[in-house]
């Protein structure tokens, strides 16, 4: 009896480990999902820009764009996940890309849940939604 015990702890722990990897199954460690839409870890809207050639691994917001789309910075250990790959920058920092374009938040965003960015400069900024 003491075996069977022992199985069902096991087997109640990985149906535990099981379910908890799935919750943010699709996401990086990064980033997450709110009401469709591709956020940080600190909730706030993540975008894509066209002018950024999808799987170039690179990124064409560098200087003022980017003080004003700061881009999802990872660290050097950071590695590819699902649909998420790391680029590295033009400054050597390593930026999260998502299907093969560069992240980014905006700058006019102020709280969770901003999407101000959507659409900006004729068309060229997206949110990421999922």
């Amino acid at each position: 009896m003491k075996i069977f015990q022992v199985l069902s702890v096991a087997f109640l722990f990985s149906c535990i480990l099981a379910a908890c990897s799935s919750m943010n199954s699709g996401t990086s460690a990064n980033t997450k999902v709110i009401d469709g839409t591709l956020v940080g870890a600190n909730n706030m809207t993540l975008y894509v820009f066209d002018k950024d050639q999808g799987g170039s691994g690179k990124s064409t917001c560098n200087g003022p764009c980017a003080a004003n789309w700061p881009p999802l910075l990872v660290e050097v250990s950071a590695s590819a996940y699902g649909d998420f790959t790391v680029i590295t920058r033009d400054d050597g920092k390593r930026q999260l890309a998502y299907k093969g374009r560069p992240l980014y938040f905006w700058t006019k965003d102020v709280k969770p849940g901003d999407k101000t960015g959507d659409g900006f400069l004729n068309g060229a900024w997206h949110i990421v939604k999922m």
